[in-house]
């Protein structure tokens, strides 16, 4: 039983869509981005931000990189719209971010999910928020969200709780829930920080697949250098805060990539120098 399965007006507008082709998620321009927190009567306001500019185009996998603390989940909200820039913009396709949409989806490192949901109504939430005032067949819907838990790997979990869920697993649902309401770009923060070093590479693997897939625009924000150069078509190296862009790294290396690949170590180490410049 998913969630609101007791009525009849539950089904998500774009949930019998098919998945976009390779390519197809929204550019994202970030121009001149400045972020300054308020922090209390009369102190001087916190500088998060600075001067930030950057173009994301349909279907890159782009990667943000920096010290600890400098902004780069910050910047992932604004381009959310969970945070209003305090100067410049981000814009999605020529429009202007005022606020979240469903065209933009976040997925967090910790979990987010319904503890009293299973894998399956957790990821059926977001269709059911896009409710329509018509009625739709709740096999239609049941389908979809069949399809998104096959997407991840995880066919025959669909009725386990979160809590019957290995770390790694939880993730994919995350993701999965992310792409029901099928948003051309998905935000990924630090989404495989909390698990262990074969866990996460697995979960790469998988993203990447699902990314393959979907031709969705990723933003996804790690401090692994490796993870990023092996992950990205471009990796945004920022500056301690407030932070700006130091440089646009492009990847152009064929896909499985190893580690041990030369062009992968001496784009790491550019990556670390860069980063080690920071401090």
């Amino acid at each position: 039983m998913f969630p609101g399965a007791d009525i009849t007006e539950v089904a998500a507008s774009r949930c019998a869509e098919p998945s976009p082709s390779s390519g197809s998620g929204h550019r994202i321009d970030i121009e001149n981005v400045t972020l300054e927190f308020a922090i209390a009567r009369g102190a001087r306001a916190l500088l998060v931000l600075r001067d930030v500019s950057c173009r994301i185009e349909p279907g890159c996998f782009t990667c943000i990189i920096g010290p600890s603390g400098c902004g780069k989940s910050t910047l992932l909200s604004v381009i959310a719209g969970y945070l209003a820039p305090s100067t410049g913009c981000v814009k999605i396709d020529d429009r202007k971010v005022s606020g979240p949409l469903s065209d933009r989806m976040m997925v967090f490192q910790q979990s987010t999910l319904f503890p009293w949901y299973t894998a399956a109504e957790n990821v059926a939430f977001g269709l059911t928020l896009r409710a329509r005032r018509r009625n739709y067949p709740m096999a239609e819907l049941r389908r979809r969200v069949s399809e998104l838990i096959s997407l991840v790997g995880l066919d025959g979990f669909g009725d386990r709780y979160p809590h019957e869920l290995s770390g790694g697993m939880r993730q994919r649902i995350e993701i999965a829930r992310a792409l029901a309401v099928n948003p051309e770009v998905l935000l990924m923060d630090e989404p495989l920080g909390a698990l262990d070093a074969l866990t996460r590479m697995l979960m790469q693997r998988e993203i990447l697949k699902i990314w393959q897939q979907t031709g969705k625009t990723i933003v996804f924000v790690t401090h692994d250098i490796g993870e990023a150069v092996i992950m990205a078509d471009q990796v945004l190296v920022m500056s301690k805060r407030p932070a700006t862009i130091r440089e646009v790294i492009k990847i152009d290396i064929p896909r499985e990539r190893s580690r041990e690949n030369p062009e992968v170590v001496r784009i790491s180490h550019r990556i670390a120098d860069l980063l080690n410049a920071t401090f």
